[in-house]
């Protein structure tokens, strides 16, 4: 499951990144919302596997 969610989370980069190039997150368009959420679902991901390291691979 961890698994999936960092899959996802590298398609949304791979989305993102021609956007950036285009420049979608630039001031004048407004676009500072996805990068902000993109980067609290990282934490999410991160945060999730701060327990399960310990629990799968430690115990």
């Amino acid at each position: 499951m961890h698994a999936l969610h960092v899959i996802l989370g590298l398609l949304m980069l791979l989305w993102m990144i021609p956007r950036a190039w285009r420049g979608a997150y630039t001031r004048g368009h407004d676009g500072d919302k996805p990068i902000e959420y993109f980067g609290l679902y990282w934490h999410f991901v991160d945060i999730v596997w701060l327990f399960l390291f310990p629990l799968f691979y430690i115990l």
